[in-house]
């Protein structure tokens, strides 16, 4: 595996999704930049990077638990104390709190920790306290996504650790896979993205895998024709012959590549999650638009899933609210 990544690697583009000047200037009032770490840790995203590439390739399913990981540490945005992307999905559970680890989107789900806590070790070695674990979980999200042919985007950088942890936020934040459109939509609309972000983002699954408890309930669900008939029948036979826990990609078609073969899988009704092939409900509207627009053209993809991750970075608690760079990612400095 390590051979082909190499070679792969030397085929990458290496030039990154162009932004707007809109999307580049934060808008907000976080301290979040580019190349925050040019002067205080050098070789930071390049540690990294390597640390990303030699998980990647001992593990291809690594890259989209890095990237999940990214994605549900943001989405815990419940009050001032506990919000956006500042690792408090790190956190394991103390006197103080319980953390976020076992709640209900992320028990069984999000893996990776020990990857992170390894990247983190060689930059503590490097740079003692000076790159943040929120923005290990940013720059690693971004490399993982790459590693998988595809897109890359420059990450800002400059975030805080969070001193908390919060398990019912997380339940009550982080959509579900079993929810509908307007679920979901309100889910993102809390966080302050919008539906586009939501239809771009949830391309992510274009790479991955979920338990069969995460999407049984499309067995029953009524189909568009005799493929999709196939697509749910061959699901039920799998996850019939094992347990809930039983896994399947949630792209059939380019399980270990990271391309637009996810939208095209909607509009054959192949989705994997209630939550994917919500997209293509009846009342879908914009919607469905966004879907079709994807499939048929996998640069628009790319550069809109590099943008909305840049503002899905952005989440973050308001200025002065608090928060450190932590030694190690797993508790509070002492």
């Amino acid at each position: 595996m390590w051979t082909k990544l190499a070679f792969f690697l030397l085929l990458l583009p290496t030039t990154a999704v162009s932004f707007t000047k809109d999307c580049v200037d934060p808008t907000n009032g976080s301290s979040l930049w580019f190349n925050f770490y040019e002067t205080v840790c050098p070789a930071a995203e390049a540690i990294i990077f390597a640390g990303v590439v030699r998980a990647v390739s001992a593990e291809p399913r690594m890259a989209a638990s890095l990237l999940r990981l990214h994605f549900h540490d943001c989405f815990v945005n419940a009050s001032s104390k506990f919000e956006g992307c500042d690792a408090s999905l790190l956190l394991d559970d103390t006197d103080r709190f319980v953390g976020e680890k076992t709640a209900a989107p992320n028990v069984n789900s999000v893996r990776g920790f020990d990857v992170i806590d390894g990247i983190k070790a060689e930059l503590e070695a490097a740079c003692p306290g000076a790159v943040s674990c929120a923005d290990v979980l940013a720059v690693a999200a971004r490399d993982a996504v790459l590693l998988l042919g595809g897109p890359t985007w420059q990450v800002e950088t400059g975030r805080k650790d969070g001193l908390m942890a919060n398990k019912s936020a997380a339940e009550s934040n982080i959509p579900a896979p079993t929810s509908g459109l307007s679920a979901l939509t309100q889910k993102f609309r809390n966080v302050g993205l919008t539906q586009k972000d939501m239809v771009v983002l949830s391309g992510a699954h274009t790479i991955g895998k979920a338990r069969c408890a995460t999407f049984s309930s499309r067995f029953g669900a009524s189909s568009s024709g005799s493929s999709d008939r196939r697509f749910l029948d061959s699901l039920q036979q799998l996850c019939g012959s094992g347990t809930n826990d039983t896994l399947a990609a949630l792209d059939l078609v380019t399980p270990s590549t990271f391309d637009n073969q996810y939208y095209v899988n909607l509009l054959s009704g192949d989705g994997l999650l209630p939550s994917d092939q919500a997209l293509m409900d009846a009342n879908a509207g914009e919607v469905e638009g966004l879907v079709a627009a994807y499939a048929a053209d996998v640069d628009a993809f790319f550069r809109d899933f590099g943008e909305a991750m840049v503002r899905m970075g952005r989440l973050a608690a308001p200025p002065g609210r608090g928060g450190e760079v932590r030694r190690c990612c797993r508790v509070v400095n002492a």
